[in-house]
């Protein structure tokens, strides 16, 4: 999968990714994904928290990247009387997403590629996404997206900025000059990706999270467990030898703060509507949801 080069402007090798090493990683990591997934489920339960100011009733939802099912599960609670489709390209996700079921909160599971939907044109309300955009290309993703999505469909995503990893980007410089960290696109890339992608007035906006660490062989280890492997075409290839590891670990000191090593992640939250209706959608009492009105009320939530 070739990234197109306007999201590349150093080389489209460093946006490239192998779509097979992704699958292989995050089959690899179903059994251990839910315990090291503190991020995605923080940034899970605010894209959800979103949802809360949206006047919608959906009838067919999907939970595009579902991993483990914790969003399907919400999603049922959500929407009971909706059919919740849990869509993954990760048989094994798939698998361990059966846990999140019950007799009351039951959802279908697809595996399947978010470029290559297996959905009919229209077929869909609401396409919800955490954190799959950064694997995938985004222009064939919203394509996908726009075209299985009814009118007025929305479609309310999380995705990861360029600002992600950025210490760990840095160490890695200073050992040696290849790929060792994917590459993120820039909210504003995506932005212009959902407009040519069909999707009306995008609203987007970004969070910084930062988890620390003791040591970097900790924050390798949490990479690993949620599947979250460098799969750029251009990555160095081979295990990563002593004393690059050690190389590193003294670049990544620079970063420390009060005994511990920062990871800072770029999340970039998205909601688009398709045609039909403009991108500020009504509350049932009739008041416009815009970009300030999410954050001043989830700031509220917070705070309470």
């Amino acid at each position: 999968m070739n990234a197109p080069e306007k999201f590349a402007p150093d080389s489209v090798a460093a946006y490239a990714l192998d779509t097979l090493r992704v699958r292989r990683a995050f089959d690899r990591a179903a059994r251990t994904y839910d315990a090291a997934a503190v991020l995605h489920a923080e940034v899970r339960d605010n894209l959800l928290a979103r949802l809360d100011l949206m006047a919608l009733m959906p009838r067919v939802v999907v939970d595009a990247g579902a991993g483990t099912g914790h969003a399907s599960r919400a999603l049922k609670r959500r929407y009971p009387k909706a059919l919740i489709i849990a869509l993954d390209t990760s048989p094994r996700m798939l698998q361990a997403a059966r846990r999140q079921q019950s007799w009351l909160r039951r959802f279908g599971r697809v595996c399947a590629d978010a470029e290559r939907l297996p959905l009919a044109d229209g077929s869909v309300d609401l396409i919800l996404s955490n954190l799959m955009l950064q694997w995938c290309n985004p222009d064939h993703v919203f394509a996908e997206f726009r075209r299985v999505l009814a009118p007025h469909g929305l479609l309310s995503f999380t995705t990861l900025g360029p600002d992600t990893l950025r210490e760990l980007r840095s160490a890695w410089r200073e050992v040696d000059s290849r790929t060792h960290v994917n590459q993120f696109i820039d909210m504003h890339d995506i932005g212009d990706a959902l407009v040519r992608g069909g999707f009306a007035s995008p609203v987007l906006d970004v969070e910084r999270y930062t988890l620390t660490y003791l040591d970097v062989r900790r924050l390798a280890a949490d990479l690993k467990a949620t599947g979250a492997h460098n799969a750029t075409m251009g990555r160095a290839r081979g295990l990563t030898g002593r004393r690059q590891f050690a190389a590193l670990q003294a670049a990544y000191e620079a970063y420390r703060q009060d005994g511990r090593l920062p990871a800072t992640y770029e999340v970039v939250f998205g909601h688009a509507w398709t045609p039909g209706t403009a991108a500020r959608r009504s509350n049932p009492d009739g008041s416009t949801v815009s970009l300030d009105d999410i954050k001043q009320q989830l700031r509220s939530r917070r705070r309470s």
